[in-house]
């Protein structure tokens, strides 16, 4: 445990006193990275008066103490809650802040269960989560990386995108571009989704074969060093048609003015207001189904939302995406996005998309 992670926790402790809480226990793997480093699938982080304690199993012993300061780590022998709480069952906290978003009932009922009655229980939502949304400099840099191995794999995999190629094989090849590039793994699964198929915005990649004379939308993001992209493209198999060309500049300027919109103070649902108005006028607003972006960072959804009535404001430092799309079921689908960052002196891209819709 270093000593950004240690100063992440004493922000976590002084804000307990807002819940008149003496401890707080996250179980969220991207919390847990983001408080102590531990990177194992399995664990539990408690936040107290004294150092903070992770709990996980024998698997990772070795890896939790290569990973987190030695003399912090107890490794727990069966259910991993339940060893967290027989250890408060003996400890000096008495009121326990906790994330219910993140916990199952069961896993809750467990706990209380092992910690017996002298525990109390305070819910606390997005403690740790508001901490994330605004990213330091060197996390602003691993996202910039990446974006951009994200967007190489992609440029790789542009000459391939072609009739005959099955949508499924496309994703095997950009994701195996990811990977051989750094990443270790996609940000999600990876959509290529073609002809009426594009027209779905989260279509799963089938066997479905490309033909020409068809929209093709290619959704995909890698993880690298723990942190997530997130950027969609799409081509055209042949000459397109006039007015496919103009619903793509025009989700295009939707993209653009959103951008310009992004600035610290501005509210998340005005900046999805922007991009709508950009789309209504253009007479394509009703074909645009979701949210004009999300936060992004360790998890590939996160606040802040940029969507219908959202009121919460931008701070400098938010990572997010601006992706509006429109989507014909006749026709198919026509989405932009890109990464970018929210500064005091306007947007910062992460990605670039081009302004024309591109022709294969």
């Amino acid at each position: 445990m270093d000593h950004l992670h240690h100063k992440r926790i004493q922000i976590v402790r002084r804000r307990l006193e807002e819940f008149d809480a003496d401890g707080f226990l996250s179980t969220h793997p991207a919390n847990v990275y983001y408080l102590c480093g531990f990177t194992g699938s399995s664990a539990a982080l408690l936040v107290e008066r004294g150092p903070a304690r992770l709990f996980t199993d024998g698997r990772y012993l070795i890896q939790s103490r290569q990973e987190v300061k030695k003399g912090c780590v107890q490794i727990v022998s069966g259910s991993l809650l339940a060893g967290v709480g027989l250890y408060l069952r003996r400890s000096r906290v008495r009121r326990l802040a906790y994330e219910p978003a993140l916990l199952t009932m069961a896993q809750f009922g467990e706990l209380r269960k092992f910690t017996g009655s002298r525990i109390r229980f305070t819910r606390v939502f997005g403690l740790v989560e508001e901490l994330r949304q605004v990213k330091s400099i060197e996390e602003i840099t691993r996202m910039r990386k990446a974006a951009q191995l994200a967007l190489a794999a992609l440029e790789e995999v542009l000459p391939l995108v072609q009739p005959g190629q099955r949508e499924f094989e496309l994703v095997a090849e950009i994701e195996y571009r990811m990977r051989r590039k750094g990443a270790s793994g996609p940000a999600f699964d990876t959509i290529v989704a073609s002809g009426r198929r594009s027209a779905l915005p989260h279509a799963r990649p089938s066997a479905k074969v490309l033909r020409k004379n068809e929209l093709v939308v290619l959704d995909l993001g890698a993880i690298l060093d723990h942190y997530c992209s997130d950027l969609t493209r799409t081509v055209f198999l042949g000459r397109a048609p006039a007015r496919v060309r103009r619903w793509y500049r025009s989700v295009w300027e939707a993209q653009q003015a959103a951008k310009r919109a992004l600035l610290p103070g501005a509210a998340e649902g005005e900046v999805d207001a922007t991009a709508r108005r950009v789309l209504e006028q253009a007479g394509l607003a009703r074909w645009f189904v979701h949210g004009t972006g999300h936060g992004l960072g360790l998890e590939v959804h996160e606040d802040p939302r940029l969507a219908r009535g959202q009121k919460k404001t931008l701070q400098a430092g938010n990572v997010v995406t601006i992706e509006p799309g429109i989507y014909l079921e006749a026709v198919g689908g026509i989405r932009i996005e890109d990464d970018f960052v929210v500064s005091q002196n306007g947007a910062i891209a992460l990605t670039k998309s081009p302004a024309e819709l591109l022709e294969l």
